[in-house]
């Protein structure tokens, strides 16, 4: 097949009229670009160019096969600056999966002040709880959290911040059957939680001192969706553990109480994670970027319960 390249270069000599100046313009030495033409010329079996010692000037065939080179140079100039604009410029279509608590209090305020600064993006976002394969369903960019990163398999990771989670319980609720002192006292407690194996789920309680504990319960009510969860424990079933992010306000306005304050739960974190970081297109960085430049600034002014990584 022929070299694409040496039509340019016929184009370069054929416009410019002469090897010395296309030399220059090409980045190539002369005797480098004449042979490039000659073997052209020999290839296709005929001359494009009549050479005299003062002028170069294109035959009958040169002329006609200009004009397809120039076009061909054109339309593969215009490729690279229409490339080089995707790769400088956010456009497209972005697919992103997120949990559907984080979507509804934290990522989806954020959304509409992201497309605002790139209006060439199409932000496609699948709100579930549910685990994909990016690579197998198309998916740019999956939000998740999780208290251990270490079964992220093959994909990258980025971390964007820590969720704590709180234990929490309705104050009528321990007015009525009393305040735990410590968490053993847990397991005397009506439990409200998200389902898990078996119909229980395990509590993993630490102190600053270094002392920790372990509790499993078994709750009176059980869902697969924080949200629900919450509803739960703010109508009195029972005590439940409910991400930081979603229940400032809650305590704020004491419709919520904690539980146990002195005790920690281990933080989740806020992260997300994509196929490669090899050739990531302007779209799916933009959002990465942004994200993690949101979640600082709110994590500072304490207007989310995503607190920053400590590097």
């Amino acid at each position: 097949m022929q070299d694409l390249n040496d039509m340019r270069y016929f184009a370069e000599v054929a416009e410019r009229g002469g090897f010395a100046v296309a030399a220059r313009a090409l980045g190539l030495p002369k005797s480098r670009l004449s042979r490039r033409i000659a073997r052209l010329e020999a290839e296709l079996g005929m001359r494009l160019l009549q050479r005299t010692t003062r002028k170069l000037s294109l035959t009958a065939a040169g002329e006609q096969y200009l004009r397809h080179c120039v076009a061909v140079r054109d339309q593969a100039e215009q490729a690279w600056a229409e490339l080089a604009q995707v790769r400088s410029e956010p456009r497209g279509t972005l697919r992103v999966v997120c949990p559907v608590t984080l979507a509804q209090t934290v990522i989806g305020p954020l959304l509409s002040e992201y497309l605002a600064r790139h209006p060439k993006v199409r932000l496609d976002m699948q709100v579930s709880n549910r685990v994909v394969d990016l690579v197998e369903e198309g998916v740019d960019i999956a939000l998740r959290v999780r208290s251990d990163l270490g079964d992220s398999g093959s994909v990258i990771v980025k971390q964007l911040g820590l969720s704590h989670g709180l234990l929490l319980a309705a104050p009528g609720l321990l007015d009525r059957g009393g305040r735990p002192g410590a968490p053993s006292d847990l397991a005397e407690m009506a439990a409200v939680g998200m389902s898990g194996i078996d119909g229980g789920f395990r509590l993993r309680l630490y102190k600053p001192t270094g002392e920790r504990h372990a509790i499993t319960c078994r709750p009176v009510f059980a869902a697969d969706d924080l949200v629900t969860v919450r509803f739960a424990v703010l109508g009195g079933v029972g005590f439940g553990m409910l991400p930081d992010y979603m229940c400032q306000e809650d305590l704020a306005r004491g419709r919520l109480e904690r539980v146990l304050p002195e005790w920690s739960l281990a933080p989740g974190i806020v992260h997300a994670v994509y196929p490669s970081r090899r050739g990531m297109a302007p779209a799916p960085r933009s959002f990465l970027d942004f994200l993690g430049e949101k979640l600082a600034q709110s994590a500072q002014g304490g207007i989310i319960g995503i607190s920053p990584l400590r590097r």
